[in-house]
């Protein structure tokens, strides 16, 4: 499905971001909501040789993987008029080209309230994807973390913002993928701190 099909004859699209959508979306919308998505979890299967990463030392973000029971949360944000293409069209690249990304759109649940769900896009990087490295333990995820660097930044911010967004935003929600992660990679980082 391609994203500019979605929005024909909308006044409006919302976009669920899961990674660092949630703290760097980079285009202008309307307004956002905390909220999540269901029948998804999140982890950090999938390489980056651009953003958090290189083709040597590929770092790893999330993606969604199928899981009856499982929820994803993160943010949804609402783009209309001229914000819709610009928005799909940074995101063809950021996502789609550079990650490896497909859409889908999904029911997004705004949290605490108790309207029905709407609709938003949704970024995920398939099994099928050639960047896709699958999963592995929390320490060699966090490991591959703490030494990746890209284009954007060190592979480490990605994560620690993450984690710092679910603990501000979303302080109810355990994620245990997400923060046994967090601590495995700055347990490696310590040790090459005092290494120095």
């Amino acid at each position: 499905m391609k994203p500019q099909d979605i929005v024909s004859g909308k006044a409006s699209l919302w976009i669920f971001g899961y990674g660092s959508l949630v703290w760097k979306p980079d285009f202008k919308y309307k307004r956002s909501k905390v909220g999540y998505i269901q029948g998804y979890k999140r982890r950090f299967w999938h390489g980056d040789n651009f953003h958090r990463g290189n083709d040597e030392l590929p770092g790893r973000v999330v993606t969604l993987i199928e899981e009856d029971d499982a929820s994803t949360w993160g943010v949804a944000f609402e783009v209309t008029g001229s914000q819709m293409e610009e928005s799909l069209s940074y995101l063809n690249v950021r996502e789609t080209a550079c990650g490896g990304y497909i859409t889908r759109l999904m029911d997004f649940f705004p949290d605490g309230e108790s309207h029905a769900p709407v609709q938003a896009l949704v970024y995920i990087a398939t099994s099928d994807n050639p960047r896709y490295l699958g999963p592995a333990s929390p320490e060699e995820i966090g490991a591959q973390i703490a030494v990746s660097r890209g284009k954007t930044g060190h592979n480490l911010e990605y994560l620690l913002r993450l984690a710092e967004f679910m603990r501000s935003s979303c302080p109810h929600v355990e994620d245990h993928h997400l923060f046994a992660i967090e601590a495995a990679a700055l347990t490696v980082v310590s040790y090459l701190l005092a290494a120095q």
